[in-house]
């Protein structure tokens, strides 16, 4: 019978192969310089690899990882496809979750969109049974499914079966695509370490590509050649440069904090279409395709203008007339009005969570649904500004996630949120409404990201550093009394600026009430909160001050020096690093326990002062401790006054944050006078 059942698995397994190999049949090249491996193939030495001896903590491994790319024409479209090919070795049980497998496509607002077919997806798990035999299982074809994700995004995912640790999943795909602009771009580097990672790409000579590589790794191989009459549409036909890139023994990229977007940093290749050469009736070609290649901003600038979601929401600005006297009650001058606009957006519009630099469906509607997308939400508070007699505008930008723009063409594409900016006086203030704890003129995390493209519907557009004067500020402020028998009491006060405040504002409201988030406030041993309150949590534009009463018992003869929010780590623990240290914003701390003491002690520290300071006026940290009659004082306090920090000082900045750590896990000696 096990004979029997065996036969129909591979029976099935044969029938699933000839299915997807005949659509990753349909394409052959007169040049290929690299061949994808043969998909099916396994053998008894990668079952039994326990660990890769170049990085024995990964929990997976790439063994194998092949992709290719080119053009075809049908003689009325052009199509970009896209091969993937992977073989990846499952060292243990961390690793499993990689047999859920989610393949994402892109879905255009005018109908068109990408495609992967589930027909052509094969994918298979090669394990070794209780007794050493080694099996292959297929993906059963009616498991694979699509999911809508958003009016943008799908997906086609599937479970490899029989996963367990040690065993080795295999898939591939194809991806057919109707935006040229949007090349492939190829990661080399990914959470886990490769073996082996190669892109064959065959691009007709009628497209200019901007090919760079990004990230430190230097290629294996980059061989180029030539296949001749590659491409075909109805009025020309072309030859392709064919392009091999591989690197080998590819190190597993290890995300540290304060960094940008992987994307910037990563070890990949990006394709930046930048020319073509006019193809049968060139009109055919969207509307982003020829946005991506116009030689300067003046094309785009004049379709954002002119486009139904973009600048015909900024001139519906006559929406807010009959609402603006509401709005502005009680504001004597343009800041306060733009503030009180600002505040009425954060309130009315929703932000459902998708970025775009387009409206939806349009910034009336979002206001009647109190609902809407980044634009939607941003694009009504220029229009409502502007309708105000400010002077306002919209700044494209690409989110700390989305990468860095490459400034040196005008791709559209390369942008996914828009922010709003405001000038009064002589100041500028740019805006994000979509947050509903952020003051008037700070700006999310995600949207601090280098330059912004400013999009003034009556002049040209240009670029603009996309910064704010926010700084991460913390005040602690604690007060001990002890007693002779050992008893303390006190308050802690704890006063939050700019982007903190908007941090702990986030934090409390994501309990039901304060009193809850009080609960999960941990303070030195032997104290404990009497009572606690919070000033200003629904006053955006002022400080955030939390403060506590405490009581509790001397443990010991000791009492630690902060005995609220000591830090216990840093963040910094990797030796090196090949990539800058972007904090974002300044940061400014400053803690400070006064302790009174009874008549029959004193006080000590082991180590009375902590000093460090920065190169190139980078920060400086400055912890002391000191007695004066019967009160003693400790007191931290460090700046960085720096948002990016050079390779160069990585030795440096984390030594600095080793002793913060140092300075905060003191104790105060007590001891009879």
């Amino acid at each position: 019978m096990r004979k029997i059942l065996f036969t129909t698995l591979i029976l099935l397994i044969i029938s699933g192969r000839l299915k997807a190999q005949q659509l990753f049949a349909e394409h052959t090249f007169d040049n290929n310089i690299a061949k994808d491996f043969p998909f099916g193939d396994y053998d008894r030495k990668q079952l039994d690899m326990g660990s890769y001896d170049k990085d024995p903590t990964a929990h997976a491994l790439v063994l194998k990882e092949f992709g290719r790319a080119w053009i075809t024409s049908n003689g009325n479209t052009e199509t970009l496809i896209f091969e993937y090919h992977v073989k990846i070795k499952l060292f243990d049980k961390e690793a499993l979750k990689r047999g859920h497998v989610e393949l994402p496509y892109y879905i255009k607002d005018n109908g068109s969109y990408e495609e992967i077919r589930t027909s052509g997806v094969q994918a298979m798990t090669y394990y070794e049974e209780p007794n050493g035999a080694m099996h292959a299982s297929s993906v059963d074809p009616d498991s694979i499914n699509i999911v809508r994700v958003n009016k943008h995004l799908s997906e086609v995912t599937f479970n490899m079966p029989n996963l367990q640790p040690g065993c080795i999943i295999e898939y591939r795909y194809r991806l057919e695509s109707p935006f040229l602009e949007k090349f492939k771009t190829w990661d080399f580097q990914s959470d886990i370490p490769k073996l082996y990672s190669e892109y064959e790409v065959h691009i007709p000579h009628v497209f200019g590509y901007n090919v760079s590589l990004r990230g430190a790794l230097k290629l294996t191989r980059d061989t180029t050649a030539i296949e001749k009459e590659c491409f075909e549409s109805t009025n020309l036909k072309s030859d392709c440069t064919v392009e091999d890139y591989l690197i080998n023994n590819v190190p597993a990229f290890k995300q540290e904090p304060y960094m940008t977007s992987p994307k910037n940093v990563i070890s990949a290749l990006y394709f930046q279409l930048t020319s073509l050469v006019s193809i049968n009736n060139y009109s055919r070609l969207n509307q982003a395709l020829h946005l991506d290649i116009a030689s300067d901003w003046s094309d785009v600038d004049k379709h954002l203008k002119y486009d139904d979601n973009f600048g015909s929401q900024l001139n519906r600005k006559g929406i807010f007339k009959d609402r603006l006297s509401a709005i502005t009650t009680g504001a004597t001058d343009d800041l306060n009005k733009a503030k009180a606009i600002y505040t009425y957006i954060q309130k009315t519009i929703n932000f459902n969570g998708v970025y775009s630099v387009y409206s939806d469906d349009g910034i009336k509607k979002a206001l009647d649904k109190h609902s809407g997308n980044a634009a939607d939400v941003n694009l009504a508070l220029v229009a409502a500004l502007q309708e105000a007699g400010l002077n306002a505008g919209a700044i494209l930008l690409s989110t700390r996630d989305n990468g860095t723009v490459n400034q040196l063409y005008p791709a559209l594409g390369e942008f996914n949120y828009v922010i709003a900016a405001v000038n009064i006086g002589d100041k500028d203030y740019l805006l994000d409404a979509t947050e509903p704890e952020l003051q008037f003129g700070v700006l999310p995390l995600r949207c601090i990201n280098g330059q912004g493209r400013a999009m003034p519907l009556n002049a040209p557009s240009y670029w603009i550093n996309v910064i704010t004067p926010q700084t991460e500020t913390d005040v602690y402020a604690a007060d001990l009394t002890l007693t002779a028998d050992g008893k303390l009491t006190g308050t802690i006060t704890h006063h939050l600026k700019s982007y903190n405040a908007y941090k702990k504002r986030e934090q409390v409201k994501s309990y039901k009430t304060p009193a809850d988030y009080f609960k999960t406030v941990t303070i030195a041993p032997g104290l404990h909160i009497v009572s606690s309150s919070i000033n200003n949590l629904d006053s955006l534009n002022m400080p955030l001050t939390e403060v506590y009463t405490v009581e509790g018992n001397l443990q010991g003869d000791a009492l630690d020096a902060f005995v609220i929010d000591k830090p216990t780590g840093t963040p910094f623990k990797s030796s090196t690093r090949t990539y800058d240290v972007d904090m974002v914003m300044p940061v400014v701390s400053s803690y400070t326990l006064t302790l009174h003491l009874p008549a029959n002690k004193t006080a000590n520290m082991p180590q009375n002062e902590f000093h460090n300071s920065l190169p190139n006026s980078g920060g400086e940290l400055n912890a002391k401790f000191e007695i004066n009659d019967d009160t003693a004082t400790y007191t931290q306090e460090y700046q960085l006054n720096k948002t990016i920090y050079p390779v160069a000082e990585y030795a440096g900045l984390k030594g600095f944050y080793d002793d913060i750590l140092r300075s905060a896990k003191v104790q105060l000696k007590l001891t009879n006078k």
